[in-house]
Formats: structure tokens, sequence, C-alpha cells
């Protein structure tokens, strides 16, 4: 009997502080929420196990820190990087405009072997605030900017309700080990120890 394939991805989660980057994290990962905001320094990464397929996959989830000064820090956090998750927050428009910054930036300092083709995904967090009275930027115009940059999944996500959380980070492990770069061996790497807890999920995300 073959054992199945175990995989390691490296998920990289971008955006402004303050938009909810280790909210979400820590409601994927830990299904808790906190409303107590402490701003990542430089960088942190957590882990979680799941099946797709006929694939065990590890998911290494950077957390990085959103403010300026921390952005000189990207290159040793950035490489070899399968999939990036922007993230921005549909109440504060700003957070929205530097979406591009963010994508270039990762590009540049990643410079994955196909810019073109390397993954995103894209969440507009907050959705719960205000029973979405609040709301700065709306879903017509976050998915224009995905189509105009290659059809980026997107997804809107309230970390604090855990709305969307699991169907985002799914489908970001789903693009990453469905990307052309992935599938060679030189990115592809093997996990010795068992996975003690997978994750079984049905479908496909809305890429």
């Amino acid at each position: 009997m073959l054992m199945p394939q175990r995989s390691l991805l490296k998920v990289i989660v971008l955006g402004d502080s303050g938009v909810g980057k280790t909210s979400l994290m820590n409601q994927y990962v830990y299904n808790k929420f906190s409303q107590q905001y402490k701003a990542t320094i430089g960088a942190d990464f957590v882990t979680k196990e799941l099946q797709i397929e006929d694939k065990l996959v590890t998911l290494q989830i950077w957390d990085t820190a959103g403010q300026e000064r921390f952005h000189s820090l990207g290159v040793s956090f950035y490489r070899g990087a399968d999939c990036c998750i922007l993230v921005y927050d549909v109440n504060i428009y700003k957070t929205f405009e530097t979406l591009q910054t963010w994508h270039h930036d990762f590009l540049r300092q990643a410079d994955p072997n196909d810019p073109e083709l390397f993954p995103f995904v894209l969440l507009g967090n907050k959705m719960d605030m205000n029973g979405g009275s609040s709301r700065a930027v709306s879903e017509k115009v976050a998915r224009d900017w995905c189509a105009s940059r290659g059809n980026i999944p997107y997804f809107e996500t309230s970390a604090k309700e855990g709305y969307n959380v699991d169907a985002a980070f799914f489908c970001a492990a789903q693009t990453a080990l469905a990307s052309e770069h992935h599938d060679q061996d030189i990115y592809l790497q093997r996990i010795p120890t068992a996975v003690s807890e997978t994750e079984e999920q049905g479908g496909g995300c809305s890429c």
C-alpha cells in the first residue's frame, strides 16, 4: 500500500498593519479570536496540517509585519514561498489601495521563476464590522482588481466570526499545489515526520 505523499507549503500573508492577518491565522489554526490587538514584530509562522486529495499537506503560514519599517525583511521570508495571501480591511479604502505595493514588492523580493503565474489569494477581511454599513470597498471593485491580475481567487472574510476563513486558506493550499512551479521536484519538500491530524475537506475553491 502506497503511503500518501507529504508536502510542505510555505504561505506568506501580507497586508497593512491592522487588517487582521494574525487574527485570520489564529482563527484558521486555533479556532480562536482575540479583541486585543498586538502588532506583529518582524515575522512569525504557524502550521496547519490538512489533506488535499491523496496528499498530506503541512501549511507553514508566515505572518509578516504590516509596518513600513519591516518591509526590508521581506527577502528572507518571501523566498521559497508557494503562495501569497494578500489581506485588506473592507472598511478602510487605504488598505485596499496599498495592495498593489504589497503585490509588487512580494514578486520583486521573492523573485519566483514565473511571476505571471505565481499563486495569490485576496482576502477582504472584517466583513462583520457594523453589519456591513461601514464598508468602503465593494465586492465588484475587489473582484475587478483580482481579474486584472490573472484572476486571483477572492474571499470576503471575518476573522472574528470565522466566516470564509477555512475556505480561503484551503484555496491557497489547493492553488499552491496546482501551480506549475510546485510540481517541480526542486520545490517539493518532503516531510519525514508523521502527520498526527488531517483535515478532510470536500469541494474545490472558487478559483
